[in-house]
């Protein structure tokens, strides 16, 4: 997306007087998870192609930090059903965005560190790491080296999905197209409409996720931040535990909010 324009977000904390100013937020984004069956191979993957490192590791999470300040997690999932990109049987649900100084290098290092080269363009190349996972290399002469840009969530209302996770994370709306969607907060998070969009429906087999976002809860009350959540037009999901609570927002996305 190559242009910045501003929306106004509407919301507990909008400044109604400033279009794109964000809301005071009920959670901010904390990890970006997603599912594998081999969390160690996707650890070493992802740490070999963000220069991070991997900061813990259990029997069902493996956990690691880049330079730039996100944090990936890869989750035990034997049964996962990978994207099968660009086709919509199979259809990718979420992809994270990477700026490269030389996209062509990039990719060279990304496929010899076990990537598959899905779609050449001319300024990004679309790939799946080793579990299936696409992802963007995006050229860029504001980085050099690497860099996490931003984490896409396909949906079928781009406007509507920017609208809810703007008022969820406290983010202004940096851009708003046809095409999509971006808040404009320290990490950035993307909305891309697709045609036909076919929604993951966790914990359902049969359409099962593919990743997800944990969020923290600033202060801990997690009875609050649920009430925000679901009155924004998010739906409890079942799962949790005395940290967490699982959701899915309008576009049936699963997220967790954590202490």
């Amino acid at each position: 997306m190559s242009e910045t324009t501003s929306t106004g977000t509407s919301g507990s904390g909008a400044d109604a007087e400033a279009p794109g100013a964000p809301t005071v937020g009920i959670a901010r984004l904390d990890t970006v998870v997603l599912d594998t069956p081999d969390m160690q191979r996707d650890a070493a993957f992802w740490a070999r192609l963000t220069g991070g490192e991997i900061t813990a590791t259990d029997d069902d999470w493996y956990e690691l930090r880049t330079p730039d300040g996100w944090q990936l997690a890869f989750q035990l999932a034997p049964d996962l059903v990978p994207p099968q990109w660009p086709g919509q049987e199979h259809p990718q649900q979420l992809h994270i965005d990477l700026r490269v100084p030389d996209v062509a290098a990039a990719t060279q290092e990304a496929v010899a560190a076990g990537a598959r080269l899905l779609r050449e363009n001319a300024t990004w190349n679309t790939l799946a790491d080793p579990a299936g996972h696409t992802f963007d290399l995006v050229e860029s002469a504001e980085v050099a080296t690497t860099a996490v840009w931003g984490m896409s969530f396909d949906v079928d209302d781009a406007s509507a999905a920017a609208r809810f996770w703007a008022n969820v994370l406290g983010d202004p709306i940096a851009y708003e197209g046809e095409e999509g969607a971006m808040l404009g907060g320290g990490k950035a998070v993307m909305f891309q409409h697709v045609d036909g969009y076919q929604a993951p429906d966790w914990p359902d087999p049969s359409r099962p996720q593919q990743g997800h976002l944990d969020l923290r809860v600033p202060d801990g009350d997690l009875d609050a931040a649920e009430a925000a959540v679901l009155a924004l037009g998010a739906r409890r999901l079942p799962g949790g535990g005395e940290g967490f609570r699982v959701f899915a927002d309008p576009a049936n996305h699963p997220f967790c909010l954590c202490r």
